[in-house]
């Protein structure tokens, strides 16, 4: 009998809630890639085709439901987020016999129709269903379940505990000590850190001057980012509101995501302001931005807080917005290690900004050890994990 062809899919599990889960994504992607690149050029050198897939919403109507509530929090009242965080915990549609029904049909078609070599997941709604459709569906390479908790602090989703998934990788010893103590196998959990884009990891592809200019922007200018995320959510216009009293010769970039009410509103104000903003729904590249920037306002997300890391951009941290959950201990830990600044009240920002001043040559500043946050690179150790348990289906 003919050996089945070998699998050559990785395929990565996310949703579209927030912009986090994608961009962990595609730094990993980019990741295995520039591995498999770097690997001596021989013939039987490994290729895999990535396949991204939002399996949470498209599993079931249900759990559509569930994504389409959280986005709506997000973008236009965060408070309640813990609310919804509690139903989840206490009621755990992603982890229940009804949820798993609703969505094994999808997930046995998916798996089957991909056949992929190892399965990753990124998201917390995901896994408890993908382990049970992968011993359901008995591919015959029996591909392994590889989690990537982005939650990087203590306070994370309970449904990143899934004992059935061979290897669970966290940011540090806070998430990896609440996952055992929600009994997870010490030996399945990899400390390595935060799946950061290597984009973030090179010199800007755009200079600060060229970046600044072509937003019509001064270069010369301590200039301000300020990213109400992929949902254009929390406080911002309060906080941005609150700049007027600003006298410091500065300039500012607002970013408003996919929110045009909030794209509308921060236009009007800006005629007001006493200094240059620059309104825009997203950036081409948020990466040449923290480049450019002298700090970054912005929600405590983990994946654009350690991207910020990455580039050493100092932060301010919407406080006024209750944080999520999953996102309050994030906070907690960039404050204590002096990478960024509260904004418990709008005033609190326009005191940071006036003592704010440029930093040159800031790519070479050390980072902090504490809880991995020196721990950029961390992504390639992450795609190695991947590949090293890639399964081929002559196997």
């Amino acid at each position: 009998m003919a050996k089945a062809a070998r699998s050559n899919k990785i395929l990565l599990c996310v949703s579209n809630t927030g912009g986090g889960h994608r961009s962990a994504a595609r730094a990993i992607e980019n990741a295995i890639h520039e591995l498999l690149s770097a690997k001596s050029d021989t013939a039987d050198k490994p290729s895999y085709e990535v396949v991204t897939v939002d399996v949470v919403e498209k599993s079931s109507p249900l759990h559509g439901v569930f994504v389409a509530i959280y986005n709506l929090l997000l973008r236009y009242d965060q408070g309640w987020m813990k609310y919804y965080f509690a139903l989840i915990e206490t009621f755990k549609p992603d982890n229940s016999k009804l949820g798993y029904w609703l969505a094994s049909g999808y997930l046995n078609k998916l798996l089957h129709s991909i056949r992929p070599a190892v399965v990753v997941s990124i998201h917390p709604m995901a896994n408890h269903y993908l382990a049970k459709a992968l011993a359901d569906a008995k591919l015959p390479n029996q591909p392994e379940l590889i989690l990537d908790v982005i939650d990087p602090n203590a306070q994370l989703w309970i449904g990143w505990a899934c004992r059935d998934a061979k290897v669970t990788i966290v940011a540090n010893e806070l998430a990896q000590k609440r996952l055992v103590s929600l009994g997870v196998d010490a030996d399945k959990i990899l400390t390595l850190g935060m799946p950061v884009d290597p984009i973030y990891l090179r010199p800007a592809e755009t200079s600060r001057e060229k970046f600044l200019t072509d937003l019509g922007l001064e270069p010369d200018k301590v200039t301000i980012c300020l990213t109400a995320g992929w949902a254009g959510g929390g406080n911002f216009i309060k906080i941005y509101s609150a700049l007027t009293s600003v006298s410091k010769p500065v300039q500012m970039i607002v970013i408003c995501g996919n929110n045009e009410r909030l794209y509308q509103k921060i236009q009007k104000i800006a005629q007001t302001m006493p200094f240059k903003t620059t309104v825009e729904r997203e950036l081409p590249s948020l990466s040449d931005a923290m480049s450019a920037c002298d700090l970054l306002v912005t929600k405590a997300g983990g994946l654009t807080t350690f991207e910020a890391i990455a580039r050493r951009l100092p932060m301010a941290i919407d406080m006024l917005t209750e944080p999520m959950p999953q996102e309050g201990g994030t906070a907690e830990i960039l404050i204590e290690a002096g990478l960024a600044k509260p904004i418990n009240q709008p005033s609190d920002l326009v005191t940071i900004i006036e003592a704010l001043e440029h930093i040159e040559n800031r790519a070479n500043l050390p980072l902090p050890p504490k809880n991995n946050l020196d721990c950029t690179h961390a992504v390639y150790e992450i795609a190695k994990i991947i590949l090293a348990n890639c399964r081929s289906e002559s196997e």
